[in-house]
């Protein structure tokens, strides 16, 4: 399952609740100053007390891999993760092709899971080169995951829109 949509529409919450009292979270997100700190700090105090953290920046693909396969993960966040990517110098084709074999292999569990992932696409054009690029390569990406799941929604505002095929 992947849940998309733009920052603080409320998609970490309702991925929680769809993964219940007892999974594995998958952060991604990198401790690189003082208010990513503080961001991680929240998000930690809002996760069930029984959940397992993973914190995985890069190698999203084995930590999924290491999760008890019955157990609900929660990925937070692709997006994250794909900036995460950029900076240590991948290549589009590179994050786009692990991606998709993470996808794959995120969709092929026994167990529930959750991706999230902020959509970059539907505000306004990034002013700098790398900006149009993350949000290209970022739009690859979900939309590469969307395809792999079994279900994907659209949440705006605290509200879960299913996404359908045309």
């Amino acid at each position: 399952m992947v849940l998309i949509g733009g920052a603080r529409s409320g998609k970490s919450a309702l991925a929680q609740r769809l993964a219940g009292e007892q999974a594995t979270l998958i952060a991604t997100a990198a401790a690189i100053d003082a208010e990513m700190e503080e961001r991680i700090r929240r998000h930690r105090a809002e996760r069930p007390p029984a959940w397992t953290t993973v914190e995985e920046t890069i190698e999203l693909g084995a930590a999924i891999g290491d999760a008890d396969a019955e157990t609900p993960v929660v990925v937070d966040c692709l997006s994250l993760w794909v900036a995460n990517l950029l900076e240590a110098g991948w290549t589009d084709g590179d994050v786009e092709e692990t991606a998709h074999e993470v996808a794959e292999a995120a969709a092929a569990r026994a167990g529930l899971t959750v991706a999230v992932s902020n959509e970059v696409g539907m505000g306004i054009v990034p002013v700098s080169a790398l900006g149009r690029r993350y949000r290209d390569v970022l739009g690859r990406v979900n939309a590469g995951w969307v395809e792999a799941a079994d279900r994907a929604l659209l949440v705006v505002a605290g509200k879960a829109i299913p996404l359908v095929d045309a």
